[in-house]
C-alpha cells in the first residue's frame, strides 16, 4: 500500500504526472488515480488511501466497488446532461451510439471497462459498420468517461483515450462530376431539386437547409442567415446567395403560399426529419444511376468547386462554417498550389531577367553614343 506518482503519456507524447494510491482489495493489488499532481496534493491522495484502508478494515470494502456506477447507470445522467444542460443538437445520435455501447458494456462498472475491451469493441463493430461510425460511438463513450471523472463517479484513466480511435482517411471525398450533377437534378422531383440546388450553391448542411425559414432569407441583400440553433457549431453564420440560387428561392417563395419554411416536401409540408428527405434523395440517386453518393457529398462538391474556381480559402471556410481552417484545406489541391507557386516564381524571375537585359542594352547604347 502507498501513495505513488505516475507519469502518463498522451498520444502527442506529452507526459502528465498523477497521484495514485495502491492497496490490496479482494487479494489483488488495486491502483486508483486520485488526480493530477499540482491540482491534487499528496496529502489528499494520502487521505484517500487512509479512507480505503478504513473501509477494508471495517468490512466496508463493497463501498469501494459500489461507488463506481455501471455504464447503464451513468448513461441516464449523460443523456440528461447533453440534452438539458449542454443542449446538444445531436443528443439523439449520442443516445443511439450509447444504445450500441450499453448492449456490450451496459452491466459493467466504468472501472471494469479496459482499453482491451475498447479494442475488442472496435473489431466487433468494424465488422458491421464503417470506421467513422465506430469512432463516433467511441467519441461519445470517451466524453462520458471524462464527464464521469468530473462528476467524481470514476477515478481511473479513460480507456477510450488509451485505446484510441480507428484510423480514417478523411481526405477521400465523393465529389459529383458536372455530368453526375445534371443527371441527379434531372432525376429529382421539383421539391427535391430546389434543395439540391441550394446545397450545391452554398455548401450548407442538410439540417441547415431543411430548417430554413423565410425570415432567414434576405433577397434584397442576397444573404442567408443561419441561426446558431441550426448550425453544427452553434454559431450564427451568413451565406451569400448567388444568381442561380436566387432564382430558385424566388420560385420557392411563389410556391410557399405563406408557409414559414422555405423548402417543402411533395405534400407541401416542411421536412421535420432528415431521414424523410433521405428517402427521396436515395430514390433520385437510384433513378440517376449514381453510386456511392451521400447528401453530405453535395457539401464537399460545393466546397471543391469554390476552391477550384479560385475562391479565397478563408472565404470558403467562413461560408462552410468550419471552426478550423485546416478542415477547409482538404479541398485545396496541393499539387496545383505548388505548381501555381513555382509558375509565379518563374514569371517573377523572368521579369527580373528581362529588366536586367533592358538595363544592359541601355548601357551599351550609352557606351556607343557619340
Amino acid at each position: 500500500m502507498g501513495v505513488l506518482k505516475r507519469s502518463i503519456k498522451s498520444k502527442s507524447g506529452n507526459a502528465t504526472d498523477y497521484w495514485y494510491i495502491r492497496y490490496t482489495f479482494n487479494g489483488r493489488d488495486k491502483w486508483e488515480s486520485v488526480g493530477k499532481v499540482g491540482v491534487v496534493t499528496k496529502a489528499v491522495a494520502q487521505a484517500r488511501l487512509e479512507e480505503r484502508k478504513r473501509q477494508i478494515r471495517l468490512g466496508q470494502s463493497e463501498q469501494i466497488v459500489n461507488a463506481i456506477p455501471t455504464l447503464d447507470e451513468v448513461t441516464v445522467d449523460y443523456i440528461k446532461h447533453v440534452r438539458d444542460t449542454v443542449k446538444k443538437r445531436s443528443w439523439k445520435r449520442d443516445e443511439l451510439c450509447l444504445r450500441h455501447l450499453t448492449a456490450v458494456f451496459g452491466d459493467r462498472k466504468l472501472s471494469q471497462i479496459t482499453p482491451r475491451d475498447i479494442d475488442d469493441y472496435k473489431a466487433l463493430r468494424r465488422s458491421k459498420v464503417a470506421p467513422a461510425t465506430v469512432n463516433r460511438e467511441l467519441e461519445v463513450l470517451r466524453y462520458l468517461f471524462n464527464l464521469s471523472k468530473r462528476w467524481k463517479k470514476f477515478f481511473g484513466e479513460n480507456p477510450v483515450s488509451q485505446a484510441g480511435l480507428l484510423p480514417l482517411n478523411n481526405q477521400v471525398e465523393n465529389i459529383l462530376t458536372p455530368e453526375e450533377q445534371e443527371m441527379l437534378l434531372n432525376a429529382s422531383p421539383p421539391h427535391l431539386s430546389a434543395i439540391l440546388v441550394c446545397a450545391l450553391n452554398t455548401g450548407m448542411r442538410k439540417g441547415e437547409i431543411i430548417s430554413l425559414k423565410w425570415h432567414n432569407i434576405d433577397l434584397e441583400n442576397n444573404i442567408i442567415t443561419l441561426e446558431h440553433t441550426n448550425t453544427k457549431n452553434n454559431k450564427t453564420r451568413k451565406v451569400p446567395i448567388n444568381s442561380v440560387l436566387r432564382q430558385v428561392l424566388i420560385e420557392q417563395k411563389l410556391k410557399s403560399r405563406g408557409n414559414e419554411y422555405v423548402f417543402l416536401n411533395s405534400e407541401g409540408r416542411p421536412y421535420m426529419r432528415q431521414d424523410s428527405l433521405n428517402r427521396v434523395f436515395l430514390a433520385a440517386i437510384k433513378r440517376a444511376k449514381i453510386d456511392s453518393i451521400r447528401f453530405h457529398d453535395l457539401r464537399h462538391t460545393a466546397a471543391t468547386r469554390m476552391v477550384e474556381s479560385g475562391a479565397n480559402i478563408v472565404a470558403v471556410s467562413r461560408i462552410l462554417g468550419h471552426a478550423d481552417l485546416k478542415t477547409t484545406m482538404r479541398y485545396a489541391h496541393p499539387d496545383d498550389s505548388l505548381r501555381d507557386a513555382t509558375e509565379k516564381l518563374g514569371e517573377f524571375n523572368l521579369n527580373c531577367s528581362k529588366n536586367r537585359s533592358n538595363e544592359n542594352d541601355d548601357k551599351m547604347k550609352g557606351d556607343v553614343s557619340p
